[in-house]
């Protein structure tokens, strides 16, 4: 990232941008709410359309009308799109803005620096208190523009995968937008995955580079990423030139195939010529976990995401130009795509990268960054707010909060405890709670309490409202749909919006039996939820293998397949299990070789060091259970039913065991459970 105008030259360039300037004084918060006559062209004529509620209703019933009209609104197109949706969820067929061509990066940044090329676009927010650096558009275009042709020189192409693998920065953030650019899509891996998890996304992705830094940063502590590429990149022959940038001064060793990212990158024309992209290409692929060993990439596109993430952005949270928006979500989820990177900048937002972690340098780290920046909207994970509630109020009240309009959770249902303490605390009970529910296969923001109209009630804990274009429904197991309230079942969605996935990469098979397959003619999202008596939405959790650690969804099966790798262990079982902060855990029965020498706790220490190894540390075990036996059925399948009720100590709530094998497993590994928690007491006394 090289020096701003006015910045001293170095050779650490992702570390040396220019610290920003004392922020002006604070304005009155101005009360969000939905401007409608905003949000539609007035070419688009809805006459019909008075509030919120009215709009959701229209959006669904005249889907075609509402989409095209923002469409046409929101975007700007280098071609106008002549089929506004084709569409076949039986089928997983999902095509919207046929005929239409434009250019992301375009979309988040030409048309921007055109209107006002000294708006800010980015705070970076790094690890260190009040070095916060901020990035206009007009510098965020240069540097796009910039590193895009570094990467044609190198000989990448429209079609083409890179991988990147950095933390929260403003050069990661135009690593992005350079492939929208020329075309190429991109793999944002999380920068906490060990080098066996990035190669094989790396390979699956068939990546020709990849893109990262020579450390990270975070909570005071320094993270190799380089040394994880250079592992990672070992196994993967297709990858041509990995491009490092500079976050610290120390120094990496390079390879023939690395390329000095920032030095490069002077070298090159601030003009980038955009591709025109079709509505359909491809934008970026991202893995997330399954109720199978095998991570999943799901495919994006263009304006259909780029249109549901900025839409999404700006009615869920009540943005209104000039906001500073605050999402504390790494850029490799779906939420820093959506919510940090490409709805922000669709809109001209300034957006907030936060580097750092909730308790670095102490609890009071988010909302003095509240406090400095001016942060209008927060939006966080339900893991942290859980964690800062056991710190108290103190660290919280000691900073002014006032800027905040709208406070957001994400990644997991929020529960009442911490929805509350969030709201009358952190928002002093004046900010609205925006529990939002979605997933990567979504793209955006589904289901949410706002928008809604100006006095309609937000309930704690509950996502509550369909977002425009939404038509959740629930279905029995037998794929009846359940028509009443207050009742619960699996949560669909009976027809298509624009931000939805459109395939996973290289296994469209997959993607019909997984999402289409189950509840024909509808997507199915793997979640059950249940509908109140007034007809809000609140999601009960997977009805899959799927455990949500702290946000991160990770498959039971792909954990397994670790564990069941180790010499010593003949078979594995993984469940999730309730966290105080977490929200889930991972809790793991292991069933060893009867030629085990080794002590429980060395295999213990070598099965949690397997795990962090191969997929990550948060995928780790809270607990490891040795047993015997596992419970099967006569057919052989692991009953993990049943070893949830064991962890959730409810043995009378076991249901039906008649298909059990050997009901007599189940006794002893309940004893081997109330052993485990013995020891584990007496260790923390």
């Amino acid at each position: 990232m090289w020096p701003l105008p006015g910045a001293r030259a170095s050779r650490c360039l992702l570390g040396s941008l220019r610290r920003a300037a004392p922020p002006p004084p604070p304005s009155p918060p101005r009360r969000a709410k939905c401007n409608l006559t905003a949000y539609m062209p007035e070419a688009g004529g809805f006459e019909e359309v008075r509030s919120p509620s009215q709009l959701q209703r229209f959006s669904v019933s005249s889907g075609e009308r509402f989409w095209a009209a923002a469409a046409r609104h929101r975007l700007s197109w280098i071609s106008d799109f002549h089929t506004v949706q084709d569409c076949d969820l039986a089928r997983g067929r999902i095509k919207w803005f046929d005929g239409g061509k434009l250019n992301v990066s375009v979309n988040c940044l030409d048309r921007h620096v055109h209107a006002n090329p000294e708006k800010v676009a980015l705070v970076w927010e790094k690890d260190e208190p009040g070095s916060e650096v901020k990035v206009t558009y007009g510098e965020l275009l240069e540097m796009t523009c910039r590193l895009g042709n570094l990467l044609r020189r190198r000989g990448v192409k429209k079609g083409d995968n890179v991988t990147i693998y950095m933390p929260p920065c403003p050069l990661a953030v135009a690593s992005m937008l350079a492939c929208a650019r020329i075309g190429a899509t991109h793999n944002v891996v999380f920068a906490g995955f060990s080098a066996e998890a990035l190669g094989e996304r790396i390979r699956d992705a068939q990546s020709c580079a990849v893109i990262t830094a020579n450390q990270g940063v975070r909570g005071g502590r320094l993270i190799e990423l380089k040394k994880t590429v250079d592992a990672a990149v070992s196994s993967c022959p297709q990858v041509r030139n990995v491009l490092v940038a500079m976050r610290t001064e120390n120094p990496v060793e390079f390879t023939h195939k690395d390329v000095d990212m920032e030095e490069e990158m002077r070298a090159e024309e601030v003009v980038c010529e955009p591709e025109a992209m079709d509505s359909e290409d491809p934008l970026f692929l991202l893995y997330t976990s399954g109720s199978t060993g095998k991570p999943k990439a799901l495919v994006h596109t263009q304006a259909g995401y780029l249109l549901y993430a900025a839409l999404t952005h700006r009615y869920v949270f009540g943005y209104h130009d000039g906001d500073v928006f605050g999402c504390v979500a790494d850029i490799g989820w779906i939420t820093g795509h959506s919510y940090i990177v490409y709805g922000p900048l669709a809109n001209g937002s300034t957006t907030v990268l936060f580097e750092s972690t909730p308790v670095y340098p102490d609890p009071g780290r988010y909302w003095e960054t509240v406090q400095r920046l001016k942060i209008n909207q927060f939006y966080g994970a339900p893991t942290a707010i859980r964690l800062l509630l056991k710190y108290g109020d103190e660290w919280v009240q000691k900073y002014d909060r006032s800027s905040l309009k709208t406070l957001g959770s994400v990644g997991e249902p929020i529960n009442t405890e911490a929805w509350e303490w969030y709201h009358n605390v952190v928002g002093d009970g004046r900010c609205p709670v925006v529990d939002t529910w979605w997933q990567t296969e979504t793209g955006g923001i589904c289901i949410s309490p706002r928008p809604s109209d100006p006095d309609a009630e937000i309930l704690p804990g509950m996502a509550m409202r369909p977002f425009f274009g939404i038509n959740p429904v629930l279905m029995d197991m037998a794929g009846n749909k359940l028509t009443s309230n207050n009742i619960s079942g699996a949560l669909c969605i009976s027809q298509p919006w624009p931000g939805m996935a459109r395939t996973i990469h290289n296994d469209h098979q997959r993607f019909i039996e997984t999402y289409f397959q189950p509840f024909p003619g509808h997507y199915f999202t793997g979640d059950g939820a249940y509908r109140s008596e007034k007809g809000y939405y609140q999601i009960t959790g997977r009805l899959d293998d799927v455990i949500n650690v702290s946000g991160h969804r990770i498959g039971t099966a792909e954990i397994e397949d670790v564990l069941n790798q180790c010499p010593a262990v003949a078979e594995s079982a993984v469940i999730g299990f309730s966290h105080d902060i977490k929200g889930q855990a991972v809790f793991a029965f292991v069933v060893l070789k009867e030629s085990v020498e080794a002590s429980q706790a060395d295999v213990t220490r070598e099965l949690s060091g397997s795990v962090t190894k191969k997929i990550a540390k948060y995928a780790c075990p809270d607990h490891i259970q040795f047993v015997q036996r596992l419970p099967k059925t006569r057919s052989g399948k692991i009953m993990r039913r049943v070893l949830r009720k064991v962890v959730e100590r409810d043995p009378g709530g076991l249901g039906d065991l008649s298909t059990m094998e050997d009901p007599t497993v189940i006794q002893d590994i309940i004893q081997g459970h109330r052993d485990l928690l013995e020891v584990n007491q007496r260790e923390r006394q």
